[in-house]
């Protein structure tokens, strides 16, 4: 499920009629052409829950025949508000259909639609994350670096191949199909792919702020985008730091468009000048120059791949990489629960609130009526900020709002916002209810994702949230956390399985650019 804001420029008359024929509290309406059924439970038994996210429950799946295993993405229809929502899951359909059989992309196996919901049973991965995976070995080299990358780019290049982009490419977004040494990687999640013709080109700000490539903040981009995501990857993998970070989402923004890569800090000089090159290549602002997914394979690089350096990058790459993982998770479970406090009865009023705010009763909102109804509900936001707000919301650039484009602005003012979700999720890790978040309680929570050196990446985490360093997280500070981006191990926004998935991220970046 994905979350992007707007169709390809040559579409945008098309989406307007679309969301004006769609208004508010989902129809009874079919959302996937030939599914393999109604009745998910003739075939399939649904077991424990693997993950949460906006739309959906991912739950275990077994095939009573066979005994097979699977994982199950059930899409809660009550929660796709808007025609824009119910077109990104019949993409995402539609592409895992187009795509050919691929040993590193995760395959869809059944489509099922009830009344309530609709149900995705695709491949199970259960090997675990990337970066987790890498983490526990133990023992890190350019060469596993080198064969990361090639397996990601092969991913690009066979999307590309076949008219897709995946506008998402990210370490989370790639799982092992099991836990052997030698299980594949696979790519999991095309929520915000879309098709694209040679020459098209896109105006939507999608993605994950840290993978982003300046052209899709300048809202003009085509397939390269994915060939600078995975560069970004690559410079992680070797380094464990994102080569575009700052103190503020709007620094991330205008470091990605300033694009300069620095090869200073341990273990660059470690680093062979041919992985350097590369990661050069492949982060080019330059279109031109930027490396295809072809180009990049052929590098020498990547063709001497199993050549490459042995030399253990050592453990202060690890101990990076599993902050950057070990952070994302605790965002993500905080994210959770503030997802699971917004019901469907919580954005029952919406529509309301939009009746309200649309004086002239046009089925928009101007600017001006948008400026008047956040401050008369309470919403203290700077009419500087309001307008660049309205920038990031406006999917179809016409200077007011629709009612989806309304939604996707509520529901973000009223997740991070609203203090009421916020406590329940700070709660959640506060389990002794002392009112502050204590490393035994950041252990227990994270237990399950916790690998070697633990100790030291759990004080890295309350030393980066603990800004009065008394050593533990109070609520104002837990709060800033997920209100903001600070250190690169903070800002990591996995909001992107969500519609407007950080419009905050989208705000930093217009000002950034204006």
């Amino acid at each position: 499920m994905g979350n992007c804001c707007a169709s390809p420029i040559d579409h945008k008359k098309k989406k307007k009629e679309e969301k004006k024929r769609y208004s508010g509290a989902p129809p009874n309406i079919v959302v996937l052409k030939n599914p393999t059924g109604r009745n998910i439970e003739k075939r399939y038994e649904l077991g424990v829950e693997l993950g949460r996210g906006e739309f959906g429950v991912t739950y275990l799946c077994t095939d009573k025949a066979t005994g097979e295993t699977f994982a199950c993405k059930s899409i809660s229809k009550k929660k796709l508000l808007t025609i824009v929502d119910i077109e990104d899951v019949r993409r995402e359909v539609a592409i895992m259909r187009h795509l050919p059989a691929h040993p590193n992309i995760v395959s869809l196996k059944d489509t099922y639609e009830d009344d309530h919901s609709v149900h995705l049973v695709m491949e199970l991965c259960e090997g675990g994350e990337l970066f987790d995976r890498i983490v526990d070995r133990g023992h890190y080299t350019e060469r596993a670096a080198a064969m990361v990358l090639q397996t990601i780019v092969e991913v690009v290049q066979n999307c590309h191949n076949h008219g897709v982009i995946h506008r998402d490419l990210k370490p989370e977004n790639f799982l092992f199909a099991n836990k052997k040494e030698n299980a594949p990687l696979k790519a999991i999640d095309f929520g915000l792919s879309i098709f694209f013709k040679p020459g098209e080109r896109f105006n939507e700000i999608v993605g994950s702020p840290y993978y982003m490539a300046p052209e899709v903040l300048k809202r003009n981009y085509g397939p390269e985008v994915d060939v600078w995501s995975a560069g970004v990857i690559l410079y992680i993998l070797l380094c464990g730091v994102p080569p575009f970070w700052a103190e503020t989402e709007q620094g991330i923004a205008q470091e990605i468009v300033n694009s300069v890569v620095e090869f200073k800090r341990d273990p660059w000089p470690k680093v062979c000048d041919s992985a350097k090159d590369l990661v050069k290549r492949m982060l080019d602002p330059d279109l031109k120059k930027r490396a295809t997914a072809k180009e990049v394979l052929e590098h020498p690089w990547l063709q001497n791949a199993k050549k490459a350096p042995t030399v253990d990058l050592g453990d202060t790459v690890r101990a990076r990489l599993q902050q950057f993982s070990l952070m994302n998770k605790l965002k993500k479970k905080a994210l959770r629960v503030v997802a699971e406090h917004l019901s469907v009865d919580d954005v029952a009023d919406i529509k309301a609130t939009f009746n309200k705010m649309d004086i002239n009763e046009k089925g928009h909102i101007t600017i001006e009526e948008l400026q008047h109804g956040l401050h008369e509900f309470g919403h203290q936001i700077p009419d500087a900020d309001i307008k660049i707000l309205m920038e990031a919301a406006d999917a179809d650039g016409d200077g007011t709002l629709e009612y989806g484009e309304f939604v996707a602005v509520s529901i973000h003012l009223r997740k991070i916002g609203n203090d009421e979700h916020l406590h329940k999720a700070f709660q959640y890790f506060d389990q002794n209810n002392s009112g502050y978040i204590e490393i035994e309680e950041l252990k227990n929570c994270l237990a399950d994702d916790l690998g070697p050196n633990h100790e030291e990446v759990i004080n890295a985490i309350i030393h980066d949230v603990d800004t009065d360093k008394d050593g533990k997280i109070s609520y104002d500070e837990f709060a800033t956390m997920m209100k903001a981006g600070t250190d690169w191990r903070k800002a990591s926004r996995q909001y992107s399985r969500e519609r407007f998935s950080s419009v905050s991220t989208h705000l930093m970046i217009e000002q950034s650019l204006s």
